[in-house]
């Protein structure tokens, strides 16, 4: 029987444990990162639209680019940018021993992960949900109709757990097929090895997309199971850079908000919009206080864009409607507090 520990033999316990662990590194993080030059980002393994290689080698995604705002507001220039892919087991890990300096790989905020892994969630770039994707062949047109279903799915996920959530809320039966690497776990889909695949309703629109015309034999079944708010995660403790990965996300969507793009920027340098003034650096000493130049939020727009912008060049081509991931004044969820 386990026993709590109280008084001197709690305190004695306490001084012999370390005061620090790889999630509480004492480095600035600011600092590390331009003594090296460049931004560590931890990525997804090759997931279109979020994180995956062009024709040319460049990274091209929604995360990708939430790196390279921070690598633009930190260091002047969004390529200085290294991309570390992350696989779902190891990306917590990668982040927590200083691998890698931020995550941005479509991960789901959820309560356990920032209470016990000693790690914060700085932004949202993307609302989503878990869904799941059968070949119309099957003729299931209702995730009810899986009762006794074989279903892919990614070890040690959220997306692992709402699966068996889901099944045993409708008294249903399934057997998983459990593998880690994205690409084998969807040609285990295609082969035939389960009747289902189930992930983010992003990542499988994502996958469908890729198949070109024979992505037309899959559809995404009507339900969505779960709440998956994605964004950048960073470790705690470090909160000023917190503040620079939160704010980097927050300058595009004020952006948007206030019709500022990339190529438009300069245009509204000379601005009497005291909204406008503050986003970029024309009045107020905003980047200063986060350990920055003044102009942080002008480099991230003129280089990656507004958050629209990120979205029609990753996000949009894969056919997927920004709903709920539109801006809070167009029925959406994304809305940036004020810059003053």
């Amino acid at each position: 029987m386990r026993t709590a520990l109280t008084g001197m033999a709690a305190a004695v316990l306490a001084a012999l444990l370390p005061v620090s662990s790889p999630a509480q590194p004492s480095a600035d993080t600011i600092a590390v990162i331009r003594a090296r030059g460049q931004l560590v980002c931890g990525v997804g393994m090759n997931v279109v639209g979020f994180a995956r290689p062009d024709s040319r080698g460049e990274m091209r995604g929604l995360d990708v680019d939430a790196c390279r705002a921070v690598a633009a507001a930190i260091l002047g220039d969004a390529n200085k940018v290294r991309f570390v892919p992350t696989s779902t087991q190891v990306r917590f890990t990668a982040l927590q021993s200083g691998e890698v300096d931020m995550l941005a790989r479509s991960t789901t905020w959820t309560l356990g992960r920032e209470a016990q892994l000693g790690l914060a969630f700085a932004s949202i770039n993307f609302y989503d949900g878990q869904g799941f994707m059968v070949k119309q062949s099957s003729g299931v047109t209702s995730a009810r109709q899986l009762d006794g279903a074989t279903i892919c799915v990614s070890p040690g996920t959220t997306t692992e757990l709402n699966l068996a959530d889901f099944f045993r809320t409708n008294n249903m039966r399934f057997t998983p097929v459990v593998i880690e690497q994205g690409e084998e776990i969807r040609a285990a889909f295609i082969a035939g090895r389960c009747d289902a695949l189930t992930n983010d309703a992003s990542v499988l629109a994502a996958f469908r997309a890729s198949q070109g015309a024979a992505g037309e034999q899959y559809i995404l079944l009507p339900e969505i199971i779960s709440k998956e708010p994605l964004g950048a995660v960073v470790r705690k403790g470090d909160w000023r850079f917190f503040d620079v990965v939160r704010w980097s996300h927050f300058a595009m969507v004020s952006a948007e908000e206030l019709g500022i793009t990339s190529a438009s920027v300069d245009s509204h340098m000379d601005t009497r919009n005291p909204d406008v003034q503050r986003l970029l650096g024309r009045s107020g000493d905003f980047g200063r206080a986060m350990g920055l130049d003044n102009d942080w939020a002008v480099r991230i727009i003129r280089q990656v864009g507004n958050f629209g912008e990120s979205w029609e060049r990753n996000i949009a081509p894969l056919g997927v409607p920004r709903g709920i991931n539109n801006l809070w004044t167009r029925g959406g969820l994304h809305y940036a507090p004020p810059i003053r």
